[in-house]
């Protein structure tokens, strides 16, 4: 890493101390000298790599070894998926399972590289607002680092997560209101409290950890980018982080110029980057009374949104909100024929390409990876309960089993 430099301004800091955003507003990124690791930093010398995103080390900002949290994140599993029914055609549809992560999320990704660098620059505590999953993988990775993690969610976040966060022994406070508003507290207490803010793309590293998953896209695929990519979109972190890992490889000289197209999937009860998209703005307006299922699809207006709808513009991409009801049936449809259960957001993609698949513009040759950002068992309220309970001691307990 060479410096951070703003996306809005492009001017340039120094990332030796603890930054969030440009003076001017800015979501900041790692830079890296591409040129001098091009002719010594190739792709078979990932490949020899852990089985972990760490694999990716020279492109990512850790300096120290020692500073590096790990507890098994990245290099996750994609699947070629079982074709059946409207899928008998699609000769190249993958899902690319972020579940076998630690805290079952891709949220995982992030939060060790944050932390790795929050120890690096000697941060002690940090905060952030949650609708679930982030604030689960920052307790977990926060408490191996030895870092105070302070995480503000709405009060109806699942309570698993909710029990998960305290486990990991961060201290957790709920809010009433949406992840906007917890923000506000955060703000509020970093003022007061000194915390360093970590919420989304409000400093440099979590896009780091989340741009992996487009590197480990292109060496699962035989470096070759696959045609569409379709991702659930609330922060929007690792879309842009990946569209910004396609540029670095690149220039790295591991891939061509080939970029997938890049679909945003929103929620139908919080779709302010679909809007905006259809729109033609090159930013998000605030979604009002935002709902969904699918909390992490709950953000009312992304920080990065002008990054996510770049993306979007320059791959040529699309942005598609499906209903709660629509995404909990695909959740089941790819339990019941894939053997992976999604978190909603997942079943959202999903149900997302049936919509682009019964338009026509999903063609069955077209190579497609699909994104379950989390494992279902996250959300256990989601989940169906309902089976008939049988009597051992009635002979005929077994004539009604189907």
């Amino acid at each position: 890493m060479t410096h951070l430099e703003c996306t809005r301004c492009g001017k340039s800091h120094s990332p030796a101390k603890p930054m969030n955003v440009c003076e001017c507003g800015g979501i900041l990124y790692p830079r890296y000298d591409l040129a001098s690791l091009r002719n010594h930093y190739h792709r078979e010398e990932a490949k020899s790599g852990p089985d972990t995103l760490w694999r990716y080390r020279s492109v990512l900002p850790v300096k120290d070894p020692a500073n590096v949290i790990c507890l098994g994140e990245g290099f996750t599993p994609m699947f070629r998926a079982v074709r059946r029914g409207l899928f008998e055609p699609y000769s190249a549809l993958f899902i690319k399972d972020e579940g076998p992560n630690p805290t079952q999320s891709f949220k995982a990704r992030g939060m060790a590289v944050a932390i790795s660098m929050a120890k690096e620059l000697g941060v002690r505590s940090v905060a952030l607002p949650s609708a679930g999953n982030a604030g689960s993988a920052a307790a977990a990775y926060a408490a191996k680092a030895g870092l105070t993690a302070y995480v503000f969610m709405p009060d109806d976040t699942p309570s698993l997560i909710v029990s998960e966060c305290i486990g990991y022994g961060a201290r957790v406070y709920l809010v009433k209101g949406l992840i906007n508003i917890c923000g506000r507290l955060v703000a509020a207490g970093v003022k007061s409290h000194g915390w360093f803010d970590f919420s989304t793309l409000k400093e440099p590293y979590r896009v780091e950890g989340k741009k992996t998953m487009g590197y480990e896209v292109a060496e699962q695929l035989g470096w070759e980018l696959p045609d569409w990519i379709f991702y659930p979109t609330g922060g929007g972190t690792g879309l842009v982080g990946m569209w910004k890992a396609f540029a670095e490889m690149e220039a790295l000289g591991w891939i061509g110029p080939k970029r997938p197209r890049m679909v945003v999937v929103q929620a139908a009860g919080c779709q302010p980057i679909t809007r905006a998209f259809a729109e033609g703005k090159a930013e998000s307006a605030l979604f009002e009374n935002a709902h969904s299922v699918a909390s992490g699809l709950r953000v009312p207006k992304p920080l990065g949104d002008y990054l996510i709808l770049q993306a979007l513009h320059e791959s040529g991409g699309l942005a598609i909100s499906v209903t709660d009801g629509e995404m909990m049936q695909a959740q089941r449809e790819m339990a019941e024929t894939q053997g992976i259960l999604p978190c909603p957001e997942g079943g959202a993609t999903w149900a997302a390409l049936k919509h682009l698949m019964a338009q026509g513009q999903v063609k069955p040759h077209d190579t497609v990876v699909l994104f379950n950002t989390g494992s279902g068992l996250k959300y256990p309220e989601c989940l169906p309960r309902e089976a008939p309970v049988l009597d051992p001691n009635d002979p005929k307990a077994l004539d009604a089993v189907a």
